[in-house]
């Protein structure tokens, strides 16, 4: 096997490996970052890997690349299909394999492909990602006497059948589900049949080129379809997924849209009932609302750094039966893997929902807040890294007003008596991340104004969406 080049450096990201197909991720690329992966899996005594691809255009082609890398280092490839990515990590489960990559480009526009890495059930991220990049830097690819053997197998079916056997609802429930195309599509609709749900489907055809809308239902553009079918069906809930199925989306019939830290509230009580004292892990993006919930009914809040692959080590050194974050991303250990699901975290929300004859109204009273949106500030690379640490130097001189906490765990989450801001930069694109949430509008609008001067004064002219 001829010496493979080397990757660019900018799709190893901090959570999983992405780039634009043909260009930044090539077949090549793929190949060789797949030995590097087989090294790496057989070093750890790893034998086999789970592979499963969302629907996108590029996925079979890049799976196979994939595939050739694992089994030139002699690890043996198990092949799953078109599937979303929680089905990818529930294989490597069910098939004894504990580890698997899921190629997906996730929510990212249909030019994009990537990466979703375990190990012995590790997710991979930081530096055991550019890891596998020095690996093929420095040439320690494992060239196996013997390949590796490849199979296939099929555990949509299974997957289902879990999940049926774990989560049973009070009543039949009649829900909308909107799948943006991707690959939940191919699951999402059986699995809540299988439930007892009269559903109502909106582009459940899996096409990598999301032809209708982008699979992304943490932007509320994306959720105006459903909210349009419920106003005109008899449908009582939707729900949403991202391009992939690792992310929820909740919408009420009036069409209110459930923030994922508003979820993670219901799921932290359910939880708290069977688990007393239990950990809830959330993200620095969540609601304020969230600590003093989950005191209120004897559990312990721990906020922590935003990203899937951070929020599933951190379970996984706690033991924490439940986490989630403000991007939709659940993490149920109780009852479930650990890993984050959006089609198994929508079936629990429905169990909960199912035990009241108004689910929506039971929705609608978890306590809220006057807030934003993700909003994000577009910079080249590098910069949002550098304006965030400006604004932590800044903090410290008082730029941020009347704040009774300043948080840096991730980024900068300044807290004040009636709400919160919060800048960080992303890991995954070169943006800076804004959100906001207070008691009311005039509350917003002031520490909107603060970050808006504290960001201007250290970087002028930069275009706020504020």
């Amino acid at each position: 096997m001829t010496k493979p080049s080397i990757p660019a450096a900018e799709i190893f990201k901090a959570y999983d490996i992405r780039g634009i197909v043909d260009k930044t991720l090539t077949v090549d690329t793929v190949k060789a970052i797949g030995q590097a992966l087989g090294s790496e899996a057989a070093a750890r005594g790893q034998r086999a890997v789970a592979i499963g691809r969302d629907g996108r255009l590029s996925g079979p082609e890049l799976a196979n690349a994939l595939a050739e890398g694992i089994l030139a280092a002699g690890v043996d490839v198990i092949d799953i299909g078109c599937v979303p990515t929680p089905v990818t990590y529930f294989a490597a489960h069910h098939l004894g394999a504990h580890s698997c990559v899921s190629v997906t480009g996730s929510h990212n526009p249909p030019d994009y492909n990537g990466l979703k890495m375990v190990l012995g059930d590790e997710t991979l991220f930081g530096e055991k990602i550019q890891a596998l990049r020095q690996r093929i830097i420095d040439g320690t690819l494992t060239l196996a006497h013997d390949a590796g053997v490849r199979r296939e197998a099929d555990v949509a079916d299974d997957y289902i059948a879990r999940i049926a056997g774990d989560v049973k609802l009070a009543r039949p429930m009649k829900i909308a589900i909107d799948c943006g195309n991707g690959v939940a599509g191919a699951i999402a609709p059986a699995l809540f049949r299988r439930l007892g749900c009269e559903v109502t489907e909106l582009f459940c055809e899996v096409d990598g080129r999301f032809p209708n809308h982008h699979p992304d239902p943490s932007k509320p553009e994306n959720l105006r379809d459903l909210i349009r079918v419920l106003a005109e069906t008899d449908a009582e809930l939707g729900l949403a997924f991202d391009g992939d199925g690792d992310r929820l989306g909740v919408v009420t019939k009036d069409g209110e849209i459930i923030y994922p830290d508003r979820q993670l509230m219901l799921f932290a009580a359910d939880v708290l009932e069977r688990l007393p004292g239990g950990e809830i892990i959330y993200d620095v993006k969540c609601t304020r609302n969230l600590a003093g919930w989950i005191r209120a009914r004897g559990g312990k809040p721990t906020m922590w750094t935003t990203g899937h692959a951070l929020v599933k080590a951190k379970l996984r050194e706690t033991g924490a039966p439940l986490a989630g974050e403000m991007s939709g991303h659940m993490f149920f250990k109780e009852r479930w893997y650990g890993f984050d699901d959006g089609l198994y975290a929508g079936a629990r929300l429905l169990e909960i929902l199912s035990r009241h004859a108004d689910g929506n109204a039971v929705l609608k009273s978890l306590p809220n807040a006057v807030c934003t949106p993700e909003l994000n500030v577009k910079m080249n690379e590098g910069e949002p890294f550098e304006l965030v640490r400006r604004l932590r130097e800044s903090a410290a001189s008082g730029v941020f007003g009347e704040a009774s906490e300043i948080i840096t765990l991730d980024g900068v989450r300044v807290e004040y008596v009636d709400g919160f801001g919060l800048a960080r930069p992303s890991n995954t694109t070169p943006v800076v991340v804004l959100r906001f949430e207070a008691d009311d509008d005039a509350a917003l609008k002031r520490i909107q104004q603060t970050f808006r001067e504290a960001i201007n004064d250290i970087w002028p002219g930069l275009q706020l969406p504020l």
